[in-house]
């Protein structure tokens, strides 16, 4: 491919919407759905007379992402007028951080098929959204809802350390889960909650950087991925036949597959970034650091090596446990029920049969059917051998079916409903395995011979025989001691 004769270089710009109940500089709320124009303040709309005042919860939230990635919490930064014109963005200005933002540095530790990798962070800086302009049903015009203006958001701005659309992938599904485990956004892309701009670029190994191209507004992790390998080929054939990349914002269109060109990409001077003189420093001292460090989660790096040592789970699997702090949640309380040397069973469930049933139905662990303690009580009954793996799977899924969460005696009435109790009884089990080597008696003798194979077809037969419902311990122990 000639791809490997390139080196691509990719930089996210990530724009995480917080999760206020109101604006960043106004009272309005922030709520989604509303009916547009009825969520913009004059505030918003930068009337004559009007003043912003930033919105401490927005800062909190900003001040917690920081120290989530091991960055430097400026004690003192600017608000900034981003100056630009365009029909969503009332004042004619955005109120934005240039010089010196909220965060600083830090990084984001990633894990893809090629091994671990820091992800540098340049910075995270405070703004508001702009409002939106929308194109459909308005008979050729454009119209322009302003409820979005003033959304606090937080930008967060990598370094071009991501050589792949893999890692730039595996990069934003990991600052997503981070800022919803943190609670300072709520992560809906479908909603403009979490979207991301990317910057790519491609160079021969060793020369200089390329120049980039910016892909704007991708709040889907698929098209994110198609966009930028679209945009690496697109790149890569540019040169090799003999033309040139011009840096510019470009748009990915999902029904064709490919980006196009939107406008020529500006520079940080073509904004006349200036301070905001309505807005003082914010000012951010080591108190209020602390005060929201306190309040800090259990991260989920230190969670899963927590996983690792308290319950003896593989590293895969506390990885798997940690990817949202709800199902963490519901992995520890049932895994606390159940006892620790029980533990990696509940993770087997929840990595295997909860994990799938998320995905079919497409719903989180939230609002799964099934509580924790419920999922505890069935393992429960599988291990007592009240019910073997395979009448547990078909209980969870009857229970999944049931509505009936968080009533643990449904268990015991699915399976007596079904009849999938497991016949465990000494006497009717030995009928059983007497009748299968009466019947079979060559393959007894394949048995006794030493063919692996033959007992497993006659373990099969008994399993047959009592329409699966025979516990397979009691029956091998039993095959064994009478074929000697």
């Amino acid at each position: 491919m000639r791809e490997r004769t390139w080196e691509v270089v990719i930089g996210l710009e990530t724009h995480a919407q917080l999760s206020t109940a109101s604006k960043m500089f106004s009272g309005a709320s922030t709520a989604f759905g509303a009916a547009p124009n009825t969520q913009a303040s004059a505030v918003d709309l930068a009337l004559p007379g009007v003043l912003p005042v930033a919105n401490v919860g927005a800062v909190e939230r900003a001040i917690r992402f920081g120290l989530a990635v091991g960055a430097t919490i400026n004690p003192t930064s600017i608000f900034a007028r981003k100056n630009y014109f365009y029909p969503d963005l009332p004042k004619g200005y955005q109120i934005s951080q240039f010089e010196v933002p909220v965060v600083q540095g830090g990084g984001l530790t990633i894990t893809t098929s090629t091994g671990q990798k820091t992800v540098r962070l340049t910075r995270a800086h405070l703004e508001e959204d702009a409002g939106k302009s929308l194109h459909e049903d308005f008979h050729g015009m454009t119209g322009i809802d302003l409820n979005r203006a003033g959304t606090p958001l937080l930008e967060i701005v990598t370094e071009p350390d991501m050589a792949s659309a893999e890692e730039a992938i595996v990069y934003a599904k990991a600052l997503h889960a981070l800022v919803c485990w943190i609670d300072i956004c709520d992560g809906n892309m479908q909603e403009g909650s979490f979207r991301c701009d990317a910057n790519v670029s491609v160079r021969r190994p060793g020369e200089p950087l390329g120049t980039r191209c910016e892909i704007k507004n991708l709040n889907s992790f698929r098209f994110m991925e198609k966009a930028i390998e679209f945009e690496v080929r697109r790149q890569i054939e540019l040169i090799e036949d003999g033309g040139r990349v011009v840096q510019e914002t470009r748009l990915f269109d999902p029904d064709t597959g490919e980006t196009r060109a939107m406008r020529s990409k500006e520079d940080a001077h073509d904004y006349r970034y200036f301070p905001d003189p309505d807005l003082p420093p914010l000012m951010i001292g080591a108190d209020w650091i602390a005060r929201v460090a306190r309040d800090m989660p259990e991260l989920p790096t230190a969670m899963a090596a927590r996983f690792i040592a308290d319950y003896a789970l593989p590293a895969y699997d506390a990885e798997q446990l940690t990817a949202s702090l709800a199902f963490a949640r519901y992995f520890e309380t049932a895994a606390n029920i159940v006892g620790k040397a029980n533990a990696k069973t509940v993770a087997n469930w929840m990595i295997g049969e909860l994990s799938a049933a998320l995905n079919r139905h497409e719903i989180s662990v939230e609002n799964a059917p099934i509580s924790p303690e419920q999922l505890a009580a069935l393992i429960a009954r599988v291990q007592d051998g009240t019910v073997s793996n395979k009448g547990g799977k078909d209980v969870f899924e009857a229970l999944w079916q049931s509505g009936a969460r968080d009533d643990v005696s449904a268990i015991d009435r699915i399976i007596a409903e079904r009849g999938l109790q497991q016949i465990s009884d000494t006497g009717a089990l030995e009928k059983m395995v007497d009748d299968v080597l009466a019947q079979n008696p060559a393959i007894v003798a394949e048995v006794r011979a030493g063919k692996e194979k033959a007992f497993n077809s006659l373990v099969g037969q008994i399993m047959k025989a009592s329409r699966g419902k025979a516990n397979p311990a009691q029956v091998n122990a039993l095959l064994k001691k009478k074929l000697g």
